[in-house]
């Protein structure tokens, strides 16, 4: 009888408090599921067993990193460890998993944008070397906005102010009433974005109406209870611990990475009640839009939405691009396909079905087609969104 793999005894060394972390430990979950032979040690809260943890005899750690006390304790055990985590806390030799601050701050931006908006704003956090993700998503979003030819007002608010609720609240009020509107706002995360809407209600300023606002973490507690529901981009932590598993899977076995630093891509963003709006004050362009939604994937043509508005194609081009900077075909290939993506992304349809679904007669062309729009097979995306082996 052959003798199965060794038995890995791995240390999992999360914040329990965040979203974040308990995301990263459903795809350390689901990894050690698929491939088993991990025996794992987690504790509650490993700051009070950090003097055990260096005594225990195992084989490697995963450990969000943000504390120094956690970083220098891991660092001294002489394990492969992969850390994870907002900080970025490396020493140059750990290998590091992280999200991609870039590519969540243009699909917070592109959210936006792709609803009508010409005026944006941007809530961060006051400047902290422990949460530098906050700024780098400020950098992007603002850049990305102004490659759009959209001025953004950005926030960060006090350090002092931070430690006292009613007094944030009063800062972010200000800032917040100073907006011009109707403007599509970027929070840093969910918590932040919380707060928005929370001075939001306080001034009476209409959300999605006058303030559009997006978070980041999809954090359903917070997402789903706040007064609107909350749009967020999810971060794509399940898959950072996915592959913070297999990377340390191969680091026991003896196998270096080439890089030390990993980044993992958002998933998408999950819409809600917060950013369900059209910025756009043309009348027949919102009209296509809703008709363009609420059709595209019965296979329509820009002839059917002609159809329906009552007129011409070039009028109608030029409205769109005037308006959106696209064809009314090209919106309809957007929502299609952004349709096709969320289903590879949240269901295990088949391609077959997809295609029936989404007004495709074949699947060969469907997947031509996406492969074209987004550079890569079906069966690639969905594994690369998914954290699967092979991605």
């Amino acid at each position: 009888m052959t003798a199965g793999p060794p038995i890995r005894r791995v240390a999992i060394i999360p914040d329990l408090a965040r979203t974040y972390d308990r995301q990263v430990l459903d795809g350390i979950g689901r990894y050690v599921r698929d491939h088993g032979s991990w025996s794992l040690y987690i504790h509650e809260d490993p700051l009070l067993k950090l003097t055990q943890l260096q005594q225990w005899q195992g084989d490697g750690v995963i450990a969000n990193l943000d504390d120094p006390r956690v970083f220098h304790a891991v660092a001294a055990m002489g394990l492969p460890v992969v850390g994870f985590g907002g900080a970025r806390r490396t020493d140059g030799r750990t290998a590091y998993m992280a999200t991609d601050d870039q590519a969540i701050a243009r699909l917070a931006a592109e959210h936006l944008l792709d609803r009508g908006f010409r005026q944006f704003a941007y809530c961060g956090l006051p400047d902290d070397p422990a949460k530098p993700w906050a700024a780098a998503r400020a950098r992007a979003f603002t850049r990305i906005v102004g490659e759009a030819g959209c001025p953004v007002s950005v926030y960060k608010g006090h350090r002092a102010a931070m430690r006292r609720w009613q007094h944030m609240l009063d800062h972010m009020s200000r800032w917040i009433a100073s907006l011009p509107r109707p403007v599509g706002l970027m929070a840093c995360n969910d918590a932040r974005a919380r707060q928005v809407l929370e001075v939001c209600r306080r001034l009476g300023v209409r959300v999605p109406e006058d303030v559009a606002v997006i978070g980041v973490d999809n954090d359903r507690l917070i997402c789903e209870l706040s007064l609107p529901p909350l749009s967020s981009v999810i971060q794509g932590t399940e898959r950072l611990g996915y592959q913070a598993a297999a990377l340390l899977d191969d680091l026991m076995a003896g196998r270096s990475p080439d890089q030390q630093a990993f980044t993992v891509p958002p998933v998408g963003v999950a819409t809600r009640q917060s950013t369900d709006i059209l910025a756009i004050d043309d009348a027949l362009i919102t009209r296509a839009m809703r008709f363009i939604a609420e059709h595209a994937r019965e296979g329509i043509q820009v002839g059917d939405v002609l159809t329906h508005l009552g007129v011409c194609r070039a009028t109608l081009d030029q409205r769109f691009r005037l308006r959106l900077g696209r064809t009314a075909h090209a919106e309809i290939q957007r929502v299609r396909f952004r349709e096709i993506q969320e289903l590879l992304r949240a269901t295990d349809m088949t391609l077959e079905e997809i295609a029936r679904r989404c007004g495709f007669r074949y699947v060969q062309y469907l997947a031509a087609s996406f492969r074209k729009h987004t550079g890569q097979s079906p069966g690639e995306y969905r594994r690369r969104v998914r954290g699967l082996a092979g991605a």
